[in-house]
Parts: structure tokens; sequence; C-alpha cells
């Protein structure tokens, strides 16, 4: 079965940090160019941060530049979001998603993916 596990997510306090991870199973990730994106309630689903197939390539939403940081262990056939001063306006419920043929601006700007994985919660609140 082809499929995306995300972990890593939780309850936090501004300022805080989590760690994402993403892995696959079923495929080879080191195939696939890799995002992470998000939706908060009743907004539109973004591209937070993608990263190539060797990690040579990133991209990331202004928003969050400085203070997340993608990667990915393609030996461990997974990809992590670092994510540190975490804000309340991060709360989001947070995907991670593969793609074979895109670049890193397309995949974030486009939302394009092939495989998705079922999301997991991040909350930042006081």
């Amino acid at each position: 079965q082809l499929q995306l596990v995300e972990s890593g997510g939780g309850l936090v306090q501004p300022g805080e940090s989590l760690r994402l991870s993403c892995v696959a199973s079923g495929f080879t990730l080191d195939d696939y160019v890799i995002g992470w994106f998000r939706q908060g309630a009743g907004k539109e689903r973004e591209g937070v941060s993608c990263i190539s197939k060797r990690g040579l390539n990133l991209y990331y939403i202004d928003s969050v530049t400085g203070r997340f940081a993608i990667s990915r262990d393609n030996a461990k056939n997974t990809a992590y979001l670092q994510m540190n001063s975490l804000k309340p306006e991060d709360t989001a419920v947070y995907y991670c998603a593969a793609v074979q043929f895109a670049t890193v601006q397309s995949m974030c700007h486009q939302i394009i993916a092939k495989y998705w994985g079922q999301g997991t919660q991040v909350s930042v609140s006081s």
C-alpha cells in the first residue's frame, strides 16, 4: 500500500518548537519532490515548504522563512519539518505530499501532489 504518514504534531505554546516527520511506505521517497502543506480552520490549503529529490533546492513561504526548516533522509524514506518560534497563526493541520515531476516552487505554489498523508494537527496557543 502506497502511503505517507505524518507524525509529530501537538499543542505547544508560542515560541516553542515541533518537528514533524513524514514516512513513506510502498514507494521510494528519493524519486519524489516532497512538500509540507497546511490548512487552518476556514482557510485554504497552502504550501509551506518544499524540497527537491536530493535536497538541494528548498522553498519556504515568507511567513515561515527563518523559523522552519525542511529536510529529508532518503535512506530512511523520511522527510521532516522542523518548526521553531511557533506562532498562533501557525495553527493548522499539516500534510506532507509527494510528486515525481515538479519544481519546489511549482509544487508549493500550485499544490501539486500525487500522494498525500492524512495530516497531523499543530496547535499553538498560550
